[in-house]
C-alpha cells in the first residue's frame, strides 16, 4: 500500500514539475494532445518513471525529449496515407507473432533494408507509425524486437537507422522494450554492434540476445518463426491491407467440434442461453449474500489490492467502447495444467440505442469454442459469451480473441441470414474492434471469470485477491531466498578469509621459529 502511495506521489510530482518547469517555455514544442494525455494517463507517467528508475529529474528530461520528438515526427497524425506506399510494401518492418512470454514481435528484416538518405526520414516515420499503431491498439504492452540478419552483408547495415530504432525504445517509448533478439549476425558486423551496445547503455545491454537456428527457440517458439529460422510459420508479409497479423484470415468462429454440425439448432442455443441464465442467477444470489461482508471489509479489500504486481491485470475490469462495454477488459483467465474442458465468460453490454451485431474470432480455433460467436445484442441489455477450452488442449499466452461490433439500423433484422449480409456490407470504419488475450495461471483452481462446477460458490473477486496475494508471497519468498544466498556467500567468503589469515599467521610463526633455530 505504501509503494502505491509513493508511486502516486511521484506521478503527481512529475506532473506538477513538468507543468511548472517545462511547459511555460516549450509549450510550442509539444503536441497539446500529448500534454493532455500526460495529465490524465497515470500508466503513461508511471512507465516513464519505471524506465528512469523513479528519478523524477531524469523522467522529466525523457518526457521533454520524447514530446519534442513526437511533435517533430507528427506521431499522433501518422497514417498509411502520409507514408510512401513503397515502404509499406517493402516488408522490412512489421508486427507479427509473439515470443514465449506472450510479447508481440516487432520484426526488422535487415536484408530488405537499403540505405537511402533521401528516404531516411520516411523510414524513421514508418518505425514510429508501427510503434504508435501498436501502442494505441494494445495499450502500450511491451514489445520484443527481432533483427533478422540472415543473408545480410555490409551493404544492408545502416547504423543511423539502427540507432533510431534503439532510441525509440530507450528515449521515446518508455518501458516498451523487453528484449532485442538478433538472429545470425555476420561476424563481420561485430564491430558495428559494439557501437550499438554503447547506445543501449549498461541497463539495456542485458536485453540483447544473439541467436542462431540452434537457440532462437529459447525465446520464440517455432510457430512464430519462419522456415529459414528453423520454424514452421508460413506467414508472408504483404500490403495492402495493413497487416493485422492476429486475425488475417477468416477463422471457423465456433471452433471445429468433432461429430458436431457447424450450425447448431435453435434448441441447443436456447439451452445454452438457459444454462447461462441459471449461472447468472446463481452468481447474483451469491453476490447478494456477500454484500454485507464486502461492505464491512472495504479497507481490507483496499489493502489486498496493493499486493498487485505492477504488470498484473484485474480480470473484472471493463473496457468501455463506444458500442459495447466488454468485461473482462483485457484477459481471459485459464489454468495451464488442468485436464478436461474449461470455460470463461465474456459479458457484452450494449450502450447504444440500436441493436449491435457482434462477432468473436480466435487465433486458435482448434482449441476454443465460442458460444454465441455471431449474434446481436439489444439496446441497453447484456449478453454472456461462453469461451470453452477443449479437453486435451492448454491455453497459451499467445492465444488471442477479437470482438468485432457494429451498430445496426432499427430496420435491420437479426436473423442468421441478415447478420451474414450485414457483415458483408458494413463499412470497416464503422466496426469497433477489441482484443482479449489469455492469462495462464499455474494453479489447480481457475481464477475470476471461470465457469467450472461450483465456481460461483466463492465470489470472483476473492479468487483474484488470493491469486494476487500468492503472487506477492512468492515475490517475498524470492527476495528472502536471494538474501539467504547473499548471506551464505558472505559466510563462505569470511571462512576463506579467516582460513587465509590463520595460514599467514602460522607461516609467520614458522619463519620466526626457524630464524631462532
Amino acid at each position: 500500500m505504501a509503494d502505491r502511495r509513493d508511486k502516486a506521489a511521484l506521478v503527481g510530482e512529475t506532473r506538477r514539475r513538468f507543468e511548472a518547469e517545462y511547459l511555460p517555455d516549450k509549450s510550442d514544442k509539444y503536441d497539446s494532445r500529448d500534454v493532455e494525455r500526460l495529465q490524465q494517463d497515470d500508466k503513461w507517467v508511471e512507465n516513464y518513471l519505471i524506465w528512469r528508475q523513479d528519478v523524477v529529474d531524469d523522467t522529466l528530461k525523457m518526457i521533454d525529449q520524447s514530446f519534442q520528438w513526437r511533435k517533430e515526427y507528427t506521431v499522433n497524425d501518422l497514417t498509411e496515407s502520409v507514408l510512401p506506399k513503397a515502404l509499406l510494401e517493402n516488408g522490412a518492418l512489421f508486427l507479427h507473432g509473439y515470443d514465449k512470454e506472450g510479447y508481440k514481435l516487432f520484426w526488422f528484416r535487415v536484408k530488405l533494408h537499403v540505405r537511402d538518405q533521401k528516404q531516411q526520414l520516411e523510414k524513421k516515420k514508418l518505425v514510429a507509425f508501427w510503434l504508435e499503431h501498436y501502442a494505441k491498439r494494445d495499450h502500450g504492452k511491451p514489445l520484443t524486437v527481432v533483427f533478422d540478419m540472415a543473408e545480410t552483408g555490409i551493404s544492408h547495415i545502416d547504423l543511423d537507422f539502427v540507432r533510431f530504432i534503439v532510441n525509440c525504445f530507450t528515449d521515446y517509448y518508455p518501458n516498451f522494450l523487453t528484449k532485442i533478439v538478433i538472429f545470425e549476425m555476420p561476424w563481420i558486423m561485430n564491430a558495428a554492434f559494439k557501437i550499438v551496445k554503447g547506445w543501449l547503455g549498461p541497463d539495456a545491454i542485458s536485453m540483447l540476445k544473439f541467436t542462431n537456428k540452434s537457440d532462437v527457440q529459447e525465446y520464440i517458439s517455432g510457430e512464430y518463426l519462419p522456415p529459414h529460422m528453423g520454424g514452421t510459420d508460413s506467414f508472408k508479409y504483404s500490403y495492402p491491407p495493413l497487416v493485422d497479423d492476429d486475425f488475417q484470415t477468416p477463422l471457423c468462429e465456433n471452433g471445429p467440434i468433432t461429430s458436431e454440425d457447424e450450425h447448431e439448432s435453435k434448441e441447443e442455443i436456447d439451452a445454452d442461453a438457459k444454462e447461462t441464465g441459471d449461472v447468472n442467477e446463481e452468481q447474483n444470489l451469491n453476490q447478494k449474500k456477500m454484500n454485507s461482508i464486502e461492505q464491512n471489509s472495504k479497507s481490507e479489500e483496499s489493502d489486498k489490492t496493493e499486493f498487485k504486481p505492477k504488470n498484473a491485470k484485474k480480470a473484472l475490469t471493463t473496457f468501455k467502447g463506444p458500442l459495447l462495454h466488454i468485461s473482462p477488459a483485457e484477459e481471459l483467465y485459464f489454468g495451464s495444467k488442468e485436464t478436461g474442458e474449461k470455460k470463461c465468460l465474456i459479458v457484452l453490454t450494449n450502450v447504444t440505442k440500436n441493436v449491435v451485431a457482434f462477432k468473436v474470432r480466435t487465433t486458435a480455433p482448434e482449441k476454443y469454442r465460442v458460444k454465441p460467436s455471431n449474434s446481436s445484442c439489444e439496446p441497453g441489455t447484456s449478453l454472456d459469451i461462453i469461451v470453452s477450452l477443449h479437453g486435451g488442449f492448454a491455453a497459451s499466452l499467445q492465444d488471442r480473441f477479437l470482438i468485432m461490433a457494429a451498430e445496426m439500423d432499427q430496420s435491420s433484422g437479426s436473423g442468421v441470414q441478415d447478420l451474414s449480409q450485414f457483415w458483408k456490407e458494413v463499412p470497416r470504419t464503422k466496426v469497433m474492434e477489441h482484443r482479449l488475450r489469455c492469462h495462464v495461471i499455474e494453479s489447480s483452481k481457475p481464477s475470476t471469470l471461470t465457469l467450472k462446477e461450483n465456481a460461483f460458490n466463492i465470489p470472483a473477486k476473492t479468487n483474484e485477491d488470493l491469486h494476487l496475494q500468492l503472487t506477492h508471497l512468492l515475490q517475498i519468498n524470492k527476495r528472502l531466498q536471494e538474501q539467504i544466498d547473499r548471506c551464505l556467500w558472505f559466510q563462505q567468503l569470511s571462512a576463506v578469509l579467516s582460513l587465509l589469515s590463520i595460514t599467514v599467521v602460522a607461516f609467520c610463526f614458522y619463519l620466526v621459529y626457524t630464524q631462532r633455530g
